[in-house]
C-alpha cells in the first residue's frame, strides 16, 4: 500500500511538471503606453531608442538622453498643455541656444495618444521628420503634459540638440 502511495505521489509530480506554465499578462511595450492620463510619463529611453535606430537606418548617429532637455521639454509640454496650444519652436530652440546648446531644435506638437503615434506622425510630416534627422543632434529630451479639458489631451515636445559649448 506504500509503495501504491509512492508510485501515485511520484506520478502526480512528474505530470504536473509536463502541464503548461499559468500564462503571464501581457504587458504593452511602453511606447504603446497612453499618455493621456494625468501620470503619465513618456519612456524617454524607449523614445531615444525608437529615434536613434531611425536614425541609425538613415546612417546618422544615435542620441543620448540629455537632463537639461529633459527639463526643457518637460516645461514646454507643461506650458503648452496651460496655454491649451502648441507653441512656436522658435523660442524652445532660442532658449536651449542661450542654455549652450548648440543647433537646437524642437518637435512641438499635440493630440498624439502614445509615444507610437507621435513618432510616426513626426516621421510624416516634413518639418517634424527633419527634426528627428538633424545630423548635428547628439541629445534629446522628451516629454508630454496632459491636459484633460482640452480637444487635444496630450501635449508632446522633443528637443534635439549637439552637445553643449
Amino acid at each position: 500500500m506504500t509503495r501504491i502511495i509512492l508510485l501515485l505521489s511520484f506520478l502526480s509530480v512528474a505530470l504536473s511538471a509536463c502541464s503548461p506554465p499559468p500564462p503571464r499578462a501581457a504587458v504593452a511595450p511602453s511606447f504603446y503606453l497612453p499618455m493621456a492620463r494625468a501620470d503619465a510619463v513618456v519612456d524617454a529611453a524607449m523614445a531615444r531608442d525608437m529615434i536613434s535606430a531611425y536614425r541609425s537606418n538613415k546612417g546618422l548617429g544615435p542620441l543620448t538622453v540629455d537632463p537639461d532637455l529633459q527639463a526643457a521639454a518637460q516645461a514646454e509640454a507643461r506650458a503648452m498643455a496651460t496655454a491649451d496650444k502648441p507653441s512656436s519652436a522658435d523660442a524652445v530652440k532660442a532658449q536651449l541656444a542661450s542654455a549652450g546648446f548648440r543647433a537646437p531644435a524642437a518637435n512641438l506638437s499635440a493630440g498624439y495618444y502614445t509615444l507610437a503615434e507621435a513618432f510616426s506622425g513626426w516621421r510624416e510630416s516634413p518639418q517634424h521628420n527633419r527634426v528627428l534627422l538633424d545630423p548635428q543632434a547628439t541629445r534629446i529630451g522628451i516629454a508630454t503634459a496632459f491636459t484633460p479639458n482640452s480637444k487635444y489631451k496630450v501635449y508632446w515636445a522633443m528637443v534635439v540638440a549637439a552637445d553643449r559649448r
